[in-house]
Order: C-alpha cells, then structure tokens, then sequence
C-alpha cells in the first residue's frame, strides 16, 4: 500500500499519528500534508515539541520564556492577578478607593493573561498548515474582545422612568461597548500598524509586504466601515424630521435604527464567513506561499525552531486557564467601570481607548515582534485580521446578544467616532497602497492615534437623544411605535408601553 493511502486509511478509521509523536521531528515540510483532513489532523513540523502530555516544569519554563524578549517581561506582571481577585473578594464594604484599585489591578493583570492566551494559540498555531493557523491564532486573540463584550452588555442596565443620564455611572454601558468596538479597530489600525511599521523600520530602511495581505484587509475594512457608519448616517440625517412630523417619533426612528442595526449585524457576519471560507480554501494557494516566505525570511528563524515547544495538551491546558483568568479579571473589570466614570474618566476615552490597549494586548506584542524580525506579511495578518474581525463579527455580535438579552444595542455610534474610523480606514489604506513601509509611516500613524485619544478624553458624554439609551426598556422589548407619540417627552410622561 502507497504511503498517502496508508495515511487516508489511518484518517477514515481515526488512527491519526499522536500530535506530539516523536518521530517527525525530523521531516521534512514536504512530508506534511497541508489540505485535506489529514492536513488538518497532523502535527506541522514547525510546531513539533517532541514530547507529549504535560510535563510541569519545562510546561512553566517554556510558558515563562514566551514568544519574544517583550513578551518574557510582560510576564512580571502576574502577580497583579492573584492581587485584583484577593482585593476583589475582600470582606465587608468596598470603598471608592477600593474599587479603583481593583480596577487598576484587574486592568494590568488582563495583560499577561492575554499574553499567555497569545503565546498557547500562536504555539497551537505552529502546529496547523500556515494560513489556518494564522486564523485560529487570531481568534483566540480576539476571544478576549468577545469575553469583554459579552460581560459588558450582560451588565448593562436598560434606562428606566425619565432620567436622561446616559453615563456609566448610572449603568449604561453601551456607549462604553460602541466606543470599544470603534477603539479596538482604531488600535490595530494605527498604533498596532504604526508600531510595527516603526520598530521594523528601525531595522531596516524600508520593509515590503505582498499586495494581496494589504489589497484583501484593506477592502473588508472599507465594506465594513461602509457596513458600521449606515445606521449612524441614517439617524443623523433623520434625527431632525421628528420634530416636523407628528407620525414620524424619536421613538420611532430609534427603533428602526435599532432592527437596521440588527439586520445589518447579521449581514457583516455573513460577510465574515464568506471571509473565513476564502482562507481556508488558500491554504495551497498565494496566501499560503506567502506566509512560507514569510517564515523563511524570519530573522530570528533558527533560534526559534531550536526553541523548546508546548505539546498540544500544554497548549489546550494554557488556553483554558488563560480564559478562565480572562474572564474573571473582565468581570472585575466591568463592574468597577462607574467607579472609574464617577472619577473622572469619560465614557468614550475609557471605550475608545483604554479597553482596547488590554483587549490586544497579545496580538501588538506578537505583531510587533514579527515587525521586528522582518515577516511584515505576518504583522499585516496581526494587524489587519483582528480589525476585520471586531468589525465584522465581534461587534455584531454584541449586537445579536444583545437582542437576545432584551438590550438595545445597536451600531448608532457617535457620528464624530465613526468618521474617525473612516478616514483611519482611508489613510492606513493610502499607507498600504505602495506595498512598502518605513518608520516615517509608522510614526504618522502613531500621532495619528494619540490625536485621537486627546480628542476622546476631551469629547463629552453621549447626548441623552442617542438610540442606545432612549426609552432602553421599550426597544429592548421590541415594542414598535405607535404613531400617536408625538413626542419623545410626551412618550415618557405616558409612561406606558400601549
């Protein structure tokens, strides 16, 4: 029997060759399948740790080495972990001063946990075919973005009665989440992206990338962006005729921005499938030669193969812990954040900006990491991939959840938010356009970013008249207008919802 039907036969009956077997350490890359389910089921050269199970000590040691030099420090960092959870479960009444250093302790100890969620996937990624391990480490990056989101909506309060503060001081935390979905993007487009092209630059005069990576990330952000500013445009353009109509409400128009936002959410996630499939269907095509290429030209290539390497139980025990660590720190997080508003950080810079620095923490350190080494191709990957993903799927699905939890959450962000993001689309596009990069570029797109968040710290709260926090109870629960409601004011003193 031929050694390929040798291998289909072992697929079909599920005898697959153990994922830390020994013995291929040594073949070569052409040995490998790349497609197909036995390509899928085989351990790739690369991520071959030669041992298997978890053995404890080179499990911590290699854990504590990391990926890179910045990574391996950001490991001092752990101890914030077990101090924000014993502060947070400390007896008795929580003061104020309390509560904001739970908030800081949580904040600083997400960033190793997210980091220790980035090195388990991008180690669960060596041993998959290029293109879908690249995906599968860049969900996992973004699992952290998903978890937030996730706890921010669950803890959101619908507003109620005819109070018109929509700050998170009085549990409103959907402008936070919409101001987070927006800043996350902003992250990875220009400080992730400015950082990599900087600290590449530094090494080299200027750095290429392949056409394909910029022409494919750049055009899903345009349609996403596109996708993201129509409910916002819509309620903009409209928010002045409910004052002239007597049959067209505040209301009315807020709830029909909401099942647009809805409807559109379901949309970008479609158009994020379509996206995973056209991965996953290149993995022998330009896509794959591309990031082989990359990895060739890695300057640090032959002391990371000799490095020591997780097996694949380490890596699924890693990513469960990092998650469970995630999670609880995110809860800690959230529930602290009125705290943090009735301090003084406003709503849109803590969404805007702070949020999305611990979010992605792990995907800029191994971005910039792969910058320096020379795979910008793979750095564009980090970069551009987690962008597309927040907007296409992680902020619709919010969105979805949402829905599902009676919360009015929809994609009606501030008008001057999302026109940062457009043009931010717009410039990192024109950036890309040579298939070159220097650290000029990348220092632009760093000011860029800061002019933003002094921008974010300085623009006020969301005015009351936005949809995400105007009669939240109705919307939530579906409840069309009638057109007997002239008024948003004459809505609220009826104070009932037929």
């Amino acid at each position: 029997m031929s050694a390929e039907a040798s291998s289909a036969s072992n697929v079909v009956r599920g005898t697959v060759p153990s994922a830390d077997s020994p013995s291929k350490s040594h073949t070569s890359s052409h040995e490998q399948p790349h497609s197909g389910p036995g390509g899928l089921l085989t351990i790739h050269h690369e991520g071959e740790s030669g041992r298997s199970g978890i053995q404890f000590w080179s499990f911590m040691r290699i854990l504590w080495r990391s990926s890179s030099q910045v990574s391996m420090a950001v490991n001092v960092l752990w101890p914030f972990v077990p101090v924000a959870i014993i502060l947070h479960y400390l007896p008795g009444h929580h003061s104020a001063t309390l509560n904001k250093w739970i908030f800081a302790t949580s904040y600083i100890g997400m960033v190793p946990a997210a980091n220790l969620l980035g090195f388990a996937g991008q180690e669960l990624a060596r041993k998959m075919p290029k293109v879908a391990g690249i995906l599968i480490e860049t969900a996992l990056g973004s699992i952290v973005e998903i978890v937030l989101f996730i706890i921010l909506i669950a803890k959101h309060k619908n507003p109620e009665g005819d109070g018109d503060d929509s700050s998170a001081e009085e549990g409103n935390l959907i402008p936070v989440i919409q101001a987070a979905i927006l800043g996350s993007i902003l992250t990875n487009l220009l400080l992730c992206l400015g950082l990599c092209f900087f600290f590449g630059g530094l090494r080299r005069q200027t750095q290429t990338f392949h056409a394909v990576v910029s022409e494919v990330g750049s055009g899903l952000l345009l349609v996403a962006g596109f996708g993201l500013l129509i409910p916002s445009a819509f309620y903009s353009a409209l928010k002045g005729e409910t004052r002239s109509h007597s049959g067209f409400t505040e209301h009315k128009l807020q709830y029909d921005v909401l099942k647009m936002s809805q409807a559109t959410s379901i949309i970008l996630m479609i158009a994020f499938a379509v996206y995973i499939v056209f991965n996953a269907r290149s993995q022998h095509s330009i896509f794959d030669e591309i990031l082989e290429a990359d990895e060739i030209n890695d300057a640090d290539r032959a002391h990371d193969m000799a490095k020591e390497k997780l097996t694949f139980t380490e890596c699924i025990v890693a990513i469960v812990a990092s998650l469970a660590f995630i999670t609880l720190l995110a809860v800690f997080l959230v529930e602290q954040i009125e705290t943090i508003v009735h301090a003084g950080v406003p709503d849109q810079f803590l969404g805007l900006i702070l949020l999305p620095l611990v979010e992605k923490a792990a995907e800029h350190l191994t971005a910039i990491d792969e910058a320096w080494d020379g795979q910008m191709n793979f750095a564009l990957y980090h970069c551009l991939g987690p962008s597309i993903q927040t907007a296409l799927f992680n902020g619709p699905l919010v969105v979805i959840v949402g829905w599902a939890l009676g919360k009015p959450m929809d994609l009606n962000f501030e008008i001057f938010m999302i026109a940062l993001l457009v043009l931010s689309i717009l410039v990192v596009g024109n950036f890309l356009r040579d298939k070159e990069s220097n650290y000029l570029e990348g220092t632009l797109l760093v000011i860029v970013y800061l002019i933003i968040a002094i921008a974010a710290w300085y623009y006020p709260d969301p005015d009351v008249a936005t949809s995400n926090e105007f009669d939240g109870p109705w919307l939530a629960a579906g409840v069309p207008p009638k057109a007997t409601w002239t008024a948003p004011l004459q809505f609220r003193t009826q104070g009932t919802m037929l």
